[in-house]
This record gives structure tokens, sequence and C-alpha cells, in this order.
């Protein structure tokens, strides 16, 4: 895998860790400040947390073999 193709996937990595993160922090605020009033949200704002941290795993996961691949 080229040096380009590598920096490509740390930068999806990166990406969707962020995201993860802004899905994460949206939880917490559901969780905080509107919970119980705002129970009906709660499966798609978990679900999209969960989808987002998902998506960070696989691109972490893709990344670190492809690292070691070319160590």
């Amino acid at each position: 895998m080229s040096d380009e193709e590598l920096k490509k996937l740390e930068k999806e990595v990166k990406k969707t860790k962020r995201l993860a993160g802004e899905a994460a922090m949206e939880l917490h605020d559901l969780i905080e400040d509107r919970l119980p009033d705002a129970y009906g949200e709660l499966m798609a704002v978990a679900q999209n947390t969960y989808d987002a941290c998902k998506a960070w795993d696989e691109a972490n996961k893709k990344f670190l073999a492809a690292s070691e691949a070319t160590a």
C-alpha cells in the first residue's frame, strides 16, 4: 500500500472518530439535559451514536491492518 493510500485511510479514521465524538456528545446532551421529556428521541440518537462508533471502529481496523502490512 502506498503512503498516499495509507494517509487517506488515516484521514478517514480521524473523520469517523470526530463524527463518533459528535454523536456521543449529542447522546450525552440528550441524557443530561432533555430526558425524560425527550425519551422519544433516545433510540434514534443512540442508534446514530452506535453507527458512528462502528464506522470509526471499522475504519480504524482497516488502517491498522494496512499499517502493519506496510511495516
